[in-house]
């Protein structure tokens, strides 16, 4: 029987999806970005650096607030726009210039893998954040808290 190991995360950086997307992110900014032509400094270039360093950026600030009803889900659903955007800039390096054309495609990869990994957090959080409501509120006296 193959069992998944449950880690405990203690931190956004605990999380896969922040490390793959942290670590993406850095090879765009060091072998994708400086092959682009320069005419495209203010455009492909500019949005593609922004949205690949959002996404890990994303899920940092999600999670400091994660204690908030709808705090952490919002980044989430932030973040995998932010990855589908990053996606189809990727496309255009790879169709338009023809830059690391494999490089590109693992990349891609793994940016539809984390855009799936972000909707499946957020699904698996949501269902963590109605299940201690109803806990809590099974709990509750009606009494003020002091």
């Amino acid at each position: 029987m193959d069992k998944k190991i449950k880690k405990t995360i203690r931190s956004f950086r605990d999380l896969d999806v922040y490390q793959n997307t942290y670590k993406a992110s850095v090879v765009i900014a060091t072998k994708i970005l400086p092959k682009l032509p320069h005419n495209e400094k203010y455009d492909l270039t500019s949005q593609l650096s922004r949205s690949s360093k959002a996404i890990p950026r994303l899920i940092a600030e999600g999670f400091a607030k994660k204690h908030q009803k709808f705090g952490f889900q919002k980044y989430l659903d932030d973040a995998m726009g932010e990855s589908n955007e990053t996606i189809v800039s990727l496309e255009h390096v790879k169709d338009i210039y023809s830059v690391d054309i494999c490089l590109c495609e693992d990349l891609i990869d793994t940016y539809d893998k984390s855009a799936r990994q972000l909707f499946k957090l957020a699904e698996a959080w949501d269902k963590f954040k109605n299940k201690r409501r109803k806990t809590i509120a099974k709990n509750d006296t009606g009494s003020d808290a002091v």
